[in-house]
């Protein structure tokens, strides 16, 4: 069933007047019978917000450009690295180091010189998430690769009353999906609860094939292109799964949930949350990729610098060194220490028996992981610490050939 956008629904059929331009330009829509002038002109009159620019915000910002859609606001705070670059397509070695949104838009530019690019430089927050989607547009789609900003992105288009086109992506495999229409569920329908902090990694832990977010951010694109024109079925009530392992596609219902909190007739949620809280986490540190908040591990575990443990190395004094990366990292670099996921560490306690006494550094890649086994092994008896920053921190700051992943 087609879906209506609220700015379809409160000005009826809008639309923008092609230049002679356009018309060449998107002469490959308009011979489509279900686009047609009509329909290209109701692209070009069409307002996108997208939050995050990485792996899923490229394509979508890509192929909504090429599309014509008139607008697109990018949300993102964070500039391009190297590592960005296996798949967030959008960006070029010479932008690493740029701001995103200041790459994006020159690129975007490039592809359509006829689209509007509005920036919003920060992290979506509940204090700005209403603002920013009320800014005129008729659709979100949900780049982002973390649980809080998803809920926020969600509870925030069903208060606004815009479609949430999402998507998520991990090793291999990725969802697509419609949320927050008018008559369909919102992603608290499909997923009330988050998982407990720590059980999915992230990207930068847990790995993604890099052309994954393309295929996953294209279907996106497509679902914002037919939602927008009134055309087809959108995955609204259903969710997309694939698998590029097996080259599988599949689709699972979802239906509206009458009790939800936030999309039922009476939620009980009618305001913008702390997400970070609901989803177990710290309170968030802007230091994020596609906007992704990391959880401020000072306050729950004792940390090392780099600095000041590079100066106990050698020394009588020298902590135990445990790393709690995976096989596959450690083979891309190490920095000397005895290798025990943290996944497995549980279960590989005794291991470390030896070093009841010691005073343990644990590292990761960035700090997050290491987090985490730091405060198991100081709920069993450890003298642990967590290595701030992890291996980049040690990259960055003693010795820059350690390579950085």
């Amino acid at each position: 069933m087609p879906i209506q956008t609220a700015a379809q629904q409160q000005n009826g059929t809008t639309s923008a007047e092609l230049s002679t331009d356009e018309l060449q330009r998107y002469s490959r829509h308009l011979t489509l019978p279900d686009v047609g002038r009509e329909g290209q002109e109701k692209l070009k009159a069409s307002s996108v917000l997208i939050v995050g620019t990485g792996g899923l915000g490229s394509p979508l910002a890509m192929y909504l450009a090429a599309a014509g859609v008139g607008r697109l606001g990018l949300v993102d705070f964070d500039r391009v690295e190297e590592s960005n670059l296996q798949r967030q397509v959008l960006f070029g070695q010479s932008d690493v180091g740029r701001p995103k949104l200041e790459a994006a838009k020159g690129r975007l530019r490039e592809i359509n010189p006829h689209v509007e690019i509005e920036r919003y430089e920060t992290r979506l927050t509940s204090d700005n998430a209403l603002d920013v989607i009320g800014d005129g547009y008729d659709l979100v789609a949900d780049g982002t690769d973390n649980f809080p900003t998803r809920y926020l992105v969600n509870d925030a288009c069903v208060m606004a009353g815009v479609p949430n086109v999402y998507g998520s992506i991990f090793r291999f495999e990725g969802q697509v999906s419609v949320f927050a229409t008018e008559d369909g569920p919102c992603y608290r329908c499909a997923y009330e609860e988050p998982p407990p902090p720590g059980l999915v990694p992230s990207c930068a832990e847990g790995g993604v094939l890099g052309v994954l977010p393309g295929l996953v951010g294209s279907m996106q694109a497509t679902e914002a292109i037919k939602v927008l024109l009134g055309i087809g079925e959108p995955l609204a009530g259903r969710l997309l799964l694939l698998d590029t392992l097996e080259a599988s596609f599949r689709t699972l219902r979802v239906e509206k949930n009458p009790d939800c909190p936030v999309c039922s007739d009476d939620p009980e949620q009618t305001e913008l949350i702390d997400y970070e809280a609901f989803c177990g986490l710290p309170s968030a540190a802007s230091d994020s990729t596609n906007g992704q908040a990391m959880s401020d591990s000072k306050d729950a575990v004792p940390e090392i610098t780099v600095q000041d443990y590079n100066a106990r190395r050698g020394t009588d004094d020298a902590p135990f060194l445990l790393d709690v990366r995976k096989p596959h990292e450690y083979e891309i670099t190490n920095l000397g220490g005895e290798l025990i996921p943290v996944d497995e560490l549980p279960d590989r306690l005794d291991e470390l028996e030896a070093h009841k006494d010691e005073e343990i550094v644990v590292h990761c890649r960035t700090g997050g992981r290491s987090a985490k086994a730091t405060e198991l092994l100081r709920s069993r008896g450890f003298d642990a610490k967590n290595l701030k920053g992890g291996v980049h921190a040690w990259s960055d700051e003693i010795d820059p050939s350690v390579p950085k992943y």
